[in-house]
């Protein structure tokens, strides 16, 4: 009996070996059967090719799966090439799966990953227009910053992954390096700008003593707060780290430094991409990809142009009602931004107490949210300095957002370089901008939606995300935050001058030939800000082509369907409903945010 038992046990196993088999066999190499399988399946292709993704979203820690914290991406050709071939099969099995049989919730969902797969098969053809060293967010710079802020040190494991990544940089920079010798054969460099900045800044990191490196310093940091380590396995693993940031790093920066130099005579001052094959065309993909709509360079230009004129009559009446009748704007704004009343002192104190005013504006901001939403996130933020090392040519600010496991926090990174350039009341914008109830409540709130495919928790939408992060500037003011505060509503206003002026410089580099100079004069002809701000802001829109004209865009699309909105429910309009329908699906393209709120706008007429 107890062998009948054992065999029948044994093909029982063995049966649903085969059938696992046959199952995981179609989940990996063909098309799934289930279309929430193959939801999946794309963002798990997606995510498991990227080790460093993996890390930054803290999705598998918990479920004890760890190598990938010991690896760095690939930057070569054919893995640039292979992701491209996934994806292109990717669409294609998209539209295998019926529409007709999908429930409302799967319709959209295709309906957003159908848009942003056919924005990346689309992106082939200009997979080498760009600069992936760069002084903005370029490899060489981001790499350091990963390791410092988002590898997580929790345990003697993670210290040796710590090291094995420092040890995979020559690796990660010789993949880099041949991506960089196809583009140079294709006639892609960057501007001679970009490779001075980059140069002076790689050899500045590698100036440094090993111990003295932001890899060496940020772990010795982390470390320390491990608490199964022994001061002698942290004296251990720091040597470890010291070496491998002497015999791996230095040497991977120095082989990228002499590339550098070797293209450096080759450069030109011309700095927008339509010097580059075909460059027209591909800044109105670069448009399209980042807008998420159809305007082209001219219509955008245009409606920069009348931003601007816009905004600055509404600045004219603030200014002139505060000792600055008739003075011009950008002037005026210089002046402020000079006035001693409204700078730190421009020393560790500053630093310090400009942090913690950042602090206090976003717990200020958390705490008068009940009245604008009906979900919080449960992530919480934290407020950081941009690390010395970078902050030369880094912008005023950014968001990173947070481990989707809650172990790491959503972080607002300051730049705090110079506090000349960061006058009290430009603060309050920058914070509900970069923190509550811009980026982090909008990311936070994508990443904890339940019942959706992991791949709505992550899309990057640039006109959504940007576009909700200055709505939000405006919300604030409608919601009675600038109250008694004149000079912060004009903080407000030069930074919503300052996207209007970006819609016109960026076309302007780009479709129309400006200089760097021309359009750094423009700039700070308009909005007063500081010369190195506004130098670091348009180096950054020269190698992020369109990427700055997404912001007024997505903006004025919100502003758009909310005034919609207010119009078509009068009395049953309820904003903080309003808001829910936004956020509550993640960032989506343009397009698809106006078809959710008009479903939101009919449902709530007829409730």
């Amino acid at each position: 009996m107890f062998k009948r038992i054992l065999k029948w046990f044994g093909l029982i196993l063995l049966l649903a070996i085969i059938a696992l088999a046959i199952f995981l066999t179609n989940l990996i190499w063909f098309r799934p059967w289930s279309l929430n399988l193959f939801y999946e399946k794309v963002f798990a292709e997606a995510i498991f090719t990227s080790p460093e993704l993996l890390s930054q979203l803290g999705l598998v820690e918990q479920f004890g799966i760890t190598g990938h914290n010991g690896k760095l991406d690939d930057e070569g050709p054919a893995h640039q090439q292979k992701q491209f071939d996934i994806w292109k099969r990717d669409l294609a099995q998209l539209h295998q799966y019926s529409l007709d049989r999908q429930s409302p919730s799967q319709k959209l969902s295709t309906h957003i990953l159908d848009w942003f797969v056919q924005d990346q098969v689309d992106g082939e053809k200009w997979q080498w227009h760009n600069y992936p060293v760069n002084q903005l967010f370029g490899v060489q710079n981001t790499l350091p910053s990963f390791m410092a802020n988002t590898h997580r040190l929790f345990n003697r494991k993670d210290c040796d992954y710590y090291v094995m990544r420092l040890n995979a940089i020559p690796h990660k920079f010789d993949t880099l390096l041949d991506g960089l010798r196809v583009r140079e054969q294709k006639q892609i460099l960057p501007p001679r700008f970009v490779v001075e900045e980059v140069l002076k800044e790689m050899n500045d990191f590698v100036a440094k003593p090993a111990a003295e490196n932001i890899l060496a310093t940020s772990f010795k940091e982390h470390a320390a707060k491990i608490d199964k380590l022994s001061a002698q396995d942290r004296q251990d693993y720091q040597a470890k780290v010291e070496a491998a940031v002497t015999n791996s790093v230095y040497p991977a920066y120095r082989k990228l430094i002499d590339y550098f130099n070797g293209i450096l005579p080759k450069t030109t001052t011309d700095d927008g991409v339509w010097k580059l094959p075909d460059g027209d065309a591909f800044y109105a993909y670069a448009l399209h990809s980042q807008t998420t709509t159809k305007l082209n360079p001219q219509e955008l230009h245009d409606l920069g142009l009348s931003e601007v004129a816009r905004i600055e009559g509404e600045m004219r009446t603030l200014l002139d009602a505060n000792g600055f009748t008739g003075q011009p704007i950008g002037a005026s704004m210089d002046k402020l931004s000079k006035d001693p009343r409204f700078l730190y002192p421009n020393d560790d104190k500053g630093r310090a107490d400009a942090l913690a005013e950042y602090k206090r504006l976003i717990d200020n901001a958390i705490s008068h949210c009940g009245e604008l939403f009906e979900t919080f996130p449960k992530a919480k933020i934290d407020i950081r300095r941009v690390e010395p090392f970078k902050e030369a040519t880094a912008p005023g600010a950014y968001y990173q957002p947070g481990a989707m496991d809650g172990t790491r926090p959503g972080i607002f990174f300051a730049n705090l370089r110079d506090m000349n350039e960061v006058p009290k009341w430009s603060m309050p914008t920058l914070s509900y901008h970069e923190g509550v109830p811009g980026h982090h409540w909008q990311i936070s709130l994508a990443q904890e939606m339940k019942g959706v495919p992991q791949f709505r928790k992550v899309l990057p939408f640039t006109s959504y995300s940007e576009g909700w992060a200055l709505y939000c500037e405006w919300l604030a003011k409608q919601s009675g935050w600038y109250d008694n505060d004149p000079f912060g509503d004009l903080g407000r206003l030069r930074d919503e001058l300052f996207r209007g002026v970006r819609l016109v410089v960026d076309t302007g580099i780009h479709a129309k030939h400006w200089t760097r100079e021309q359009a750094i004069a423009y700039m700070r002809d308009k909005t007063g800000m500081g010369e190195k701000e506004v130098k670091s802001e348009i180096e950054r829109y020269i190698v992020a082509p369109g990427q700055a004209c997404a912001y007024k865009v997505g903006m004025l699309k919100i502003q758009e369907l909310r005034a919609r909105a207010q119009q078509e429910l009068g009395a049953k309009f309820d904003q903080r409903e309003f808001h829910e329908a936004v956020l509550k699906n993640g960032a989506v393209p343009l397009e698809i945010l106006e078809e959710q709120v008009n479903e939101y706008i009919a449902h709530r007429k007829s409730a």
